[in-house]
């Protein structure tokens, strides 16, 4: 098996980019999740309120990250931290110190994004500051992660989505592609939920130990392309009705990982990858 894609998601629920290797450390891939949109009440924006986030693109060069939108000039914020006061901003259950970027970024994205938008202030994670991953699923170790959901990492495979979209498909539904789930790494399987079965992948010079099965949201519904929701509740209907968790709630693609050797290695796409099994 082979890793064949990696994405990084510097702004969660932004575009993400695909890259061809990155740096992997125990907060996830180099850039990932380092931003993150809020309300005026510093509480997290995503898909799930803001569909259209996901016609923004996001790149990053050496010293810039840089937000396009079809109705606006592009625009660049250093990677260079910003000066000012630390904010308390909140991801699902967890309060993370943030530092605010320029208010021109709020009018940026009211520009590009109209009404809907209004509001919303972008912040970068400060990295003084540590959010750790629940205990629950970490057999007694810990981990961190920037503004991800919840784990640094969440690896997928080309058999499962080939099963996914095979379902759909007899139910006279449009296939979809693997960026409606979102994931760091895929990993070129023919199985279908063979990753619900892995214990740890690795490849020479790191390893991750898959924690937590990922269970979807209405994320999966929007195109990536477009922000828009071409068929109301798929993937996950038919993700429910494949029931790959019987013993969970919902529905659920991929595997939440956390990284268990290797800080600093680089992770690149055609890397031969090794699984250990999940003991039954």
């Amino acid at each position: 098996m082979k890793i064949t894609q990696l994405t990084v998601y510097p702004v969660k629920s932004l575009q993400g980019i695909d890259v061809t290797q990155s740096e992997i450390h125990a907060h996830g891939l180099a850039w990932d999740r380092r931003w993150m949109l809020v309300d005026s009440h510093q509480r997290f924006v995503t898909q799930r309120q803001l569909p259209a986030l996901a016609t923004v693109s996001v790149t990053l060069t050496p010293d810039s990250l840089v937000l396009s939108h079809p109705a606006v000039e592009p625009i660049s914020i250093s990677l260079e931290e910003p000066q000012g006061n630390l904010r308390l901003v909140s991801v699902w259950g967890d309060h993370c110190k943030a530092l605010p970027e320029s208010e021109v970024v709020s009018e940026w994205l009211e520009a590009a994004l109209g009404e809907q938008a209004k509001g919303i202030s972008l912040v970068r994670f400060a990295t003084t500051f540590t959010r750790a991953v629940e205990e629950d699923f970490l057999a007694g170790g810990e981990a961190h992660t920037y503004f991800a959901d919840g784990y640094p990492f969440l690896i997928t495979t080309t058999g499962s989505l080939d099963a996914l979209n095979q379902a759909l498909v007899e139910t006279g539904h449009t296939p979809v592609p693997m960026n409606r789930f979102r994931p760091n790494i895929v990993v070129e399987c023919d199985d279908a939920w063979e990753e619900d079965r892995w214990a740890t992948l690795a490849a020479e010079g790191y390893q991750l130990t898959l924690r937590k099965p990922c269970q979807r949201c209405k994320i999966t519904t929007v195109d990536q392309q477009t922000g828009t929701i071409p068929t109301q509740a798929e993937p996950l209907k038919t993700l429910l009705a494949l029931n790959t968790q019987p013993h969970l709630k919902g529905a659920h693609f991929g595997q939440n990982a956390t990284l268990t050797a290797g800080e600093g290695s680089v992770i690149r796409v055609g890397d031969a990858v090794f699984v250990t099994p999940r003991e039954a």
